[in-house]
Parts: C-alpha cells; structure tokens; sequence
C-alpha cells in the first residue's frame, strides 16, 4: 500500500502535474489551495441541514467542476488544458442562468446586507470570500505572469462568486431568516 506522504515536499518545493519543479510560495499554490478551500466550504453547505435537493445537485456540480478547475491549472501547459480553459465561457453562462433563476425568487436588494443568518447561508457567504480571493490570485497570476489565457477562468469564478452570494440570500429566505441590512 502506498503511504500519504511522500517526503518530496520537505524542502518546499512540490510539482504540477507536468513534472516541473516549483516552490510552493508560488501564486499557482495560492490558486490551487484557495480552490481547495472554497470546494470543502461548499461541502459544508450541503451538509448541513439541508433539504433542498436541486440546491445540493447544484453545489456537488460546481464542487466537480472547482476539482477539474485545478486539475487544468495544474496542467496548463499542456494543449489540452489549454482547450479546456475555453470551456469556462460556456459554463460562466451557465451560472448567469442559475443565478437568474434563484435571483428571481428573491426579494430586490436596495441595501449591503451583513452576512448572517442560517448557517447555510453563512457558509455560502464564507465560500464567496474565499471565491473572491481565488479570484484575486488569478487575476494577480495573469498580471504579473502574463497568463491572459486564464481570462476565461477569472470570469468563471467571478460569476461563482455571485452565484454562492445569491445562494446566501436564497438559504435565508428558505429558513424565514431576515436579512441584515449594513448601515452606520
């Protein structure tokens, strides 16, 4: 059987998946990490408590589709990444879809809302922070590492963002919890 760890990474370098040799300080780990982060943040969503079976498919489907994301990070070098990238233009339209038909059933929002409430929708408000900071590292990754062939990538997740925002709200309105408003 083979061991969990494998001692490769002590000196603080790891590898992507195409062989080469980084340390572990590079952005591409603050991406791939905060992926990792805001996936296991959406598996508490659906753990907790929830009943709403179109919303739990819902999060599992963006789930698989966040471990693919840093699967075609990991391997961006690679043309088929490459190809793969260009599927998340398709997928950020997908998302506009479902955060229109959740949004719908919402009352209109006039004020910032604290992010409170269920404590589904709270972890849905915790994913989008971490959703942004993903989105932050990659906008950081295509700036300074010339990187333009991740565009499609920040959109996906820029879309993800306020999807989790409105699943945020949809949560609260599902368990009759008030939103609060921010104000000074």
């Amino acid at each position: 059987m083979a061991k969990i760890y494998t001692k490769t990474g002590d000196n603080g370098e790891t590898s992507l998946y195409f062989g080469e040799r980084f340390f572990k300080s590079e952005n591409i780990f603050d991406i791939l990490g905060n992926l990792d982060e805001l996936n296991s943040f959406l598996g508490l969503t659906y753990t907790s408590r929830s009943k709403d079976k179109k919303i739990k498919a819902l999060v599992i489907k963006l789930q698989r589709e966040l471990f693919n994301l840093g699967a075609v990070l990991a391997t961006v070098k690679e043309k088929t990444a490459l190809s793969e990238i260009q599927l998340y233009e398709g997928k950020v339209k997908e998302l506009e879809r479902h955060i229109d038909e959740i949004d719908k059933k919402l009352p209109v929002l006039k004020n910032f809302i604290i992010p409170s409430g269920d404590i589904k929708a709270v972890y849905f408000h915790v994913a989008r922070a971490i959703c942004r900071r993903v989105e932050r590292n990659l906008v950081k990754e295509v700036k300074n590492n010339e990187r333009t062939e991740l565009i499609p990538i920040i959109k996906y997740i820029n879309r993800l963002s306020d999807l989790l925002f409105v699943l945020a709200r949809y949560s609260n309105k599902s368990s009759n919890e008030e939103e609060i408003v921010w104000g000074r």
